[in-house]
């Protein structure tokens, strides 16, 4: 019997008071309606349908190639958007059809796995997820008889008031029989407060039919629908205790995962040291025994094995085995640092290579550049690489010395052991081994301290 998966993600998500569509907002780096359907990857589940509408095609636009989607065009609630993907995906009757929200993205596939396995195991029509909260407000209630057997959900704004102070809420999530599922919403209408089919109401007619249901009740933390914008803060921060968890597991040190933010397909090494004040974006991987922060913004870069990288941000950066970075550094896309190199306190970097050993410690700024091998860069210098037309690169060969507020103006060549005076502006390349200074004579005037305190007096006593 395969697991037909179908997502719920055509809701516009008013709460959120956003443009983007609900399901697109991100948790840990990845989008809500990603993490959900992950969770049902995770499982041996047949295939996966997405049901969109509000933003359709900026959901469908970030669905995987083996996802498939259908387009709720007008929404008449949830039990509306089930039949819409049942008539994509056509005979179910020997299907089991699992519905999922795309708004749970703490949602993890065991639980799945779980759910479906007890739908099973007992021969119910449906089996659903429930928990229970210290406040439902805004969620349908589970209403069970006597012998505590599921036999309804009741939504919000159609409940009692008897009914509204139940603890026990419908999480949203279910696995029904397929060939019920058709029957029931088949069998709904929409006469309620929201003028909506809801899917809730094909678990009344299940019960009605005395069809048995089973309730798996889970952590509500789980199963929590995001809203709004303080309930997304709220997924972020269960999230990043979760990854740091399982990082920690493996081997990492994390000083405080309370301030350590982990996007969800960061790769980190056994041993690495993760200090506070750390942000690893999408695409960041830090290897084996690199030790990074305190106070360090790392997107889609590449921090490599023992090396150091404090107070810094890095953009589509690479820093190699053993370098190290900081503090207060810069490294823009396409900043590439070889092994036991060093960019230091106040250097910014562009497009440029070091290659190993190179050093840049402080205060420079080297766009479109390269670095050769134990090469020194200055404090103060510059690669003046923009004519306002077109950027153009410098290279400095191995072993060169770049003296202090040197400016390089690009294009340029520094040669393999060159030196350039401190204060120099270079605007012509230089051979390999020599010195090139660029100054202007200096000259002494003496006596010159003495006859400016005379013209201050004078003026004073005018």
């Amino acid at each position: 019997m395969a697991v037909r998966v179908v997502i719920l993600a055509a809701g516009q998500g008013t709460r959120m008071k956003s443009k983007k569509p609900k399901v697109l907002h991100l948790v840990a780096g990845q989008t809500m309606l990603h993490w959900v359907i992950d969770a049902a990857r995770n499982t041996d589940f047949a295939d996966i349908t997405v049901v969109v509408g509000h933003g359709a095609e900026e959901v469908q636009a970030t669905l995987p190639d083996d996802v498939q989607s259908v387009l709720q065009a007008e929404q008449l609630g949830t039990g509306h958007a089930v039949g819409v993907a049942l008539e994509q995906l056509g005979d179910v009757s020997k299907d089991i059809v699992l519905v999922l929200s795309g708004d749970t993205p703490l949602l993890t596939g065991a639980t799945l796995s779980r759910l479906v396995a007890l739908l099973k195991r007992t021969g119910s029509a449906a089996a659903l997820l429930t928990a229970e909260v210290d406040d439902p407000t805004g969620y349908g209630r589970i209403i069970r008889d006597g012998w505590d057997r599921v036999v309804g959900i009741i939504e919000e704004q159609d409940a009692s008031a008897t009914e509204r102070g139940i603890e026990e809420i419908n999480a949203g999530i279910y696995a029904f029989e397929g060939a019920l599922l058709g029957q029931g919403l088949a069998n709904i209408g929409r006469d309620n407060a929201q003028g909506e089919y809801y899917l809730t109401d094909v678990i009344g007619y299940l019960s009605g039919r005395d069809l048995s249901l089973s309730g798996l009740k889970v952590d509500a933390e789980e199963t929590a629908g995001v809203n709004s914008q303080r309930q997304l803060a709220q997924a972020n921060v269960t999230m990043r205790t979760v990854l740091a968890v399982e990082w920690m597991e493996k081997g990492v040190w994390i000083q405080d995962p309370s301030l350590v933010f982990l996007a969800a397909d960061v790769e980190i090494g056994q041993g690495a040291r993760l200090y506070a004040g750390v942000h690893l974006e999408s695409g960041t991987k830090v290897g084996k025994g690199a030790s990074v922060g305190p106070d360090v913004f790392a997107s889609g870069s590449v921090i490599g094995k023992n090396a150091r990288v404090w107070y810094s941000v890095l953009r589509d950066a690479v820093v190699g085995e053993g370098a190290e970075v900081g503090p207060y550094a810069s490294l823009r896309p396409g900043a590439v640092l070889g092994p036991r190199s060093k960019v230091g306190t106040f250097v910014e970097l562009k497009n440029t290579e070091l290659a190993e050993g190179a050093k840049v410690p402080h205060l420079s700024y080297l766009g479109d550049a390269t670095v050769g091998e134990s090469a020194n860069v200055g404090a103060g210098t510059i690669t003046c690489n923009y004519d306002g037309v077109a950027k153009h690169r410098t290279d400095i060969g191995k072993r060169a010395f770049i003296g202090s507020d040197t400016m390089l103006v690009a294009p340029v060549r520094i040669g393999d052991d060159a030196v350039t005076g401190a204060g120099s502006t270079i605007t012509r390349d230089v051979p390999d081994g020599s010195l090139a200074v660029e100054r202007s004579q200096q000259k002494e005037v003496p006596g010159y301290a003495s006859r400016l305190q005379e013209r201050r007096r004078r003026k004073e006593q005018t």
